[in-house]
């Protein structure tokens, strides 16, 4: 049975290298745990930016154009070298690696960047990258909407892997094209926590007769740097718990078989018997024997989309 290992550990705040040292790390300790695939959370490259949900409209506008702009400087160019140090990682010790982060893109040079997470196979090509489709909230301030050319459920000898981005969970449209894929390792990269996402976590495991895992952030006030512009301000309370993390691993049908990890950083392992998908689905497969499609169809337009379309002068 494949072993995975959900990593809950408090990024570099707007510190490429630092990130991504801390990740190769990580995957080598995950490793020696017995992991067949290792698991980041939402954005860990260069860290989530709970600030957003902290400053003021309009009031802080100076402070919020300063910390974006070292998300910008640190964010991953995929296809560029960024992402080396973790490929070679993966290589070495034969691991699939799910990995979110902040992208800008590297082909044409802008400016806009993207709540993405890529798996990178164990031979150390990237499989996928998935742009979060719709940011929440303030995120919006912060990542251009993704496209589909990312929705897909990639096939491993671990089991078919399909991620989806924090409130992209709540999409239903989004999670049943991961469906009607057949996946069986449903990843869930987030900075939601709590009793609701939990109860969605479970949800979704029923829903989908998959093994869903979350991949939470958690981050405590004494891992801000100290670098960080503004910190007195945004986070006074020096022993405050910024985000709980609670990374959790729910089988199919809805039970949760290990966390969640609340309050504090570590390794979330759990071994994924791919047999109870099979048998989860018996009785309830929403693609399968109990769709109706006959009655509902969905469709998903996987093109790839560029913020501005280019075409020939006539």
């Amino acid at each position: 049975m494949p072993r995975l290992a959900v990593i809950q550990r408090p990024s570099v705040w707007l510190d490429k290298a630092a990130c991504i040292e801390r990740a190769v790390i990580a995957i080598g300790e995950a490793k020696a745990g017995g992991a067949d695939l290792v698991i980041f959370p939402e954005a860990y490259i260069p860290g989530y930016p709970s600030w957003i949900w902290r400053l003021r409209p309009g009031g802080d506008m100076k402070l919020s154009e300063e910390l974006h702009a070292g998300l910008v400087a640190n964010a991953i160019r995929i296809g560029s070298d960024d992402l080396s140090a973790i490929q070679k990682s993966a290589v070495e010790h034969g691991v699939w690696v799910v990995c979110g982060m902040h992208e800008r893109d590297a082909e044409f040079g802008r400016s806009t960047i993207y709540n993405t997470v890529v798996m990178i196979a164990p031979d150390g090509a990237i499989a996928n990258r998935h742009r979060k489709l719709m940011p929440t909230n303030p995120e919006r301030m912060v990542w251009g909407m993704g496209d589909a050319s990312g929705l897909k459920v990639v096939e491993t000898p671990h089991g078919r892997l399909g991620t989806l981005i924090c409130w992209e969970n709540y999409m239903p449209l989004a999670r049943y094209a991961l469906y009607a894929q057949g996946v069986e390792i449903y990843i869930a990269p987030t900075y939601d926590a709590g009793a609701r996402w939990s109860a969605s976590m479970q949800h979704i495991a029923m829903e989908s007769g998959a093994w869903v895992v979350s991949a939470g952030v958690a981050l405590h006030a004494r891992d801000v740097p100290e670098s960080l512009p503004g910190k007195t301000a945004l986070y006074p309370k020096t022993d405050e718990w910024i985000n709980p993390g609670d990374s959790m691993i729910v089988a199919p049908g809805g039970k949760i078989v290990a966390g969640p990890l609340h309050e504090e950083y570590g390794i979330l392992y759990g071994e994924i018997d791919l047999e109870r998908v099979g048998i989860a689905r018996r009785s309830l497969d929403t693609t399968g024997h109990y769709a109706r499609p006959d009655l509902f169809r969905l469709q998903v337009d996987r093109r790839a989309r560029l913020p501005v379309e280019l075409g020939d002068d006539d």
